[in-house]
């Protein structure tokens, strides 16, 4: 086993098709109000790697157990992206990275 990178934070990106943005709010809201996320902008495009609409929540190292627990069972059939914040953009987002619901190909060519 090699060293352990050191992770900064997670990103939990929320993905969406644009009829679905309502209920991204209300998870990212409920997010938010239990475990002090920031929540970003909610995209209706692809942005980045992301394939579809997507909203970014960043999670405390320290919150993201808790918030795993809740977001597999309260995603309300969204896909949900995690992944660890180490600053290797490429590994964070193939090695370093939890599926809640269905994973989806990411446009990897921008790392």
């Amino acid at each position: 086993m090699g060293r352990m990178a050191a992770i900064r934070d997670f990103h939990a990106h929320v993905y969406y098709d644009p009829e679905q943005v309502g209920e991204a709010q209300a998870l990212a809201r409920e997010a938010q109000q239990r475990f002090g996320v920031a929540v970003g902008h909610f995209h209706l495009r692809p942005v980045g790697p992301h394939p579809r609409g997507s909203c970014q929540l960043t999670v405390a190292t320290e919150r993201f157990a808790d918030f795993a627990r809740w977001a597999v069972l309260n995603r309300a059939g969204l896909t949900i992206f995690a992944h660890a914040e180490t600053g290797e953009d490429l590994a964070d987002h193939t090695d370093h990275v939890i599926w809640f619901g269905p994973s989806e190909p990411l446009d990897l060519s921008i790392f």
